[in-house]
């Protein structure tokens, strides 16, 4: 629950730069740590425990955490990474694995599971209640206590990922107060999402949306007429930040040529593209294993990050988990 809380209601602290990123720290990266060295101790009393429970994803995850540090060696040794910058990456990337497992191995009850998303679903509520005081100010919304800058998009991640699940619970809510408590807290995240002003996250909310449409038999034709309505409102009730953030996509600043056709893209979308042929150009140097965690700058792009860091092998492996994980 600590670790829950802790996640976007601690502060965030600079401990140092690598890689052009800056390291930070959150509480919880300190409560994280605190809470495995526990689980050792106690699966050396209860040895029945076992290390990690089985599931169909501790075999990628194992295959992808073994093929980072192998490709993060080699390219240690062969002078593209530098020792200080693999150690926190991949710090930072196993962490994330560590609480699912930790999560897996002690979650033992229907109890656990609500207690559990009740902590996930307020500490939501509790961020965009923040985030609805900073909209005023017009300047991005961005999690409360980042570090200076913030990171609109990885909040408006965090927003579609927990409105998904607000969504889900409300398809499913059998009593009408329980269906308007998850509508509404729906609403309440869905107004700080639009105003992180992240073209990714408002792209990303279609799929998203998608996903319920084809795999709920209860929620495709309501779903169908919420966004057939949607789009014909959005011209009539979108802030003006938000339209003119969606028109600045189009600026002239970059000409692409797609199927005879002529389109013009801002820099910031115009360097998407320019990462997909930066990342086709980097794997044909390594192809099979890549060029190691960090791999070199700043990607936004899971996708080419992975395929440049771990190449082809790591690639298999990362899409293999997010399929088996589909299938769970």
């Amino acid at each position: 629950i600590l670790v829950i809380l802790s996640m976007l209601l601690s502060p965030e602290l600079r401990a140092g730069q690598i890689a052009s990123r800056n390291i930070n720290v959150r509480a919880e990266d300190l409560f994280i740590f605190v809470i495995f060295f526990a689980w050792m101790a106690k699966m050396a009393v209860k040895k029945e425990l076992g290390v990690v429970r089985r599931n169909p994803l501790n075999g990628p995850i194992m295959i992808y955490i073994a093929i980072c540090v192998v490709s993060s060696l080699n390219g240690m040794m062969a002078g593209r990474v530098q020792l200080k910058d693999a150690f926190f990456y991949l710090l930072k990337y196993f962490e994330y694995f560590l609480i699912f497992f930790m999560v897996g191995n002690n979650l033992r009850t229907f109890k656990q599971v609500k207690l559990y998303v009740f902590f996930l679903i307020f500490t939501c509520l509790v961020v965009c209640a923040i985030a609805w005081v900073q909209i005023p100010s017009g300047e991005r919304i961005t999690a409360p206590f980042e570090s200076e800058g913030g990171e609109p998009n990885t909040f408006a991640g965090y927003l579609l990922l927990m409105m998904s699940v607000m969504l889900g619970f409300f398809i499913y809510a059998q009593k009408r107060k329980e269906k308007i408590f998850w509508f509404g807290s729906f609403v309440f995240a869905f107004v700080p999402f639009v105003m992180t002003l992240s073209r990714e996250g408002w792209f990303s909310l279609a799929p998203m949306l998608l996903v319920y449409i084809f795999l709920s038999k209860r929620a495709r034709y309501p779903l169908i007429f919420f966004l057939l309505i949607m789009m014909f409102l959005v011209p009539y009730i979108t802030p003006k930040s938000v339209s003119d953030r969606a028109q600045d996509t189009f600026t002239k600043d970059r000409l692409f040529h797609v199927a005879g056709k002529k389109i013009y893209l801002s820099e910031s979308a115009a360097a998407r593209i320019d990462t997909v042929k930066k990342t086709m150009e980097k794997l044909s140097y390594r192809p099979f294993i890549g060029a190691g965690v960090p791999g070199g700058s700043v990607i936004d792009n899971q996708y080419s990050r992975v395929l440049i860091e771990t190449g082809l092998i790591g690639f298999v492996s990362f899409m293999w988990m997010l399929t088996q994980l589909f299938r769970m």
